[in-house]
């Protein structure tokens, strides 16, 4: 399976989510169920230490369909700048990188 390459912009102090879908080699659904996800945010790939993990739902996991999110009080403590994230699926007896990509966190102005 190929690892799809998605950049995400993440607004500081705000509820983050993004949802993916993935398809097979045949251009069909990949079927998520009995798998489990996990996604961390870096500065790099090469930090020891996660700047943040995302919670990682399967909103309709026979359709494809995989979620991340941050909540408010996490992007908060974000320092604004360019870090790295990728997902991870673990299911069947094996582990798969299925996302990766850049996240540019943003400042934010107000709050509530």
């Amino acid at each position: 399976m190929a690892v799809y390459v998605s950049n995400i912009a993440i607004p500081g102090g705000s509820d983050f989510q993004q949802t993916f879908y993935l398809e097979s080699v045949s251009n069909t659904p990949l079927n998520l169920n009995g798998y489990t996800g996990y996604a961390q945010l870096k500065k790099s790939s090469a930090s020891l230490n996660s700047a943040a993990a995302f919670t990682v739902s399967f909103p309709n996991p026979s359709q494809g369909l995989i979620k991340i999110s941050l909540g408010s009080s996490i992007t908060t403590s974000l320092k604004p700048g360019r870090y790295c994230y990728d997902i991870l699926l673990e299911g069947g007896g094996t582990k798969t990188r299925v996302v990766e990509g850049s996240a540019l966190v943003t400042a934010g102005i107000t709050t509530a």
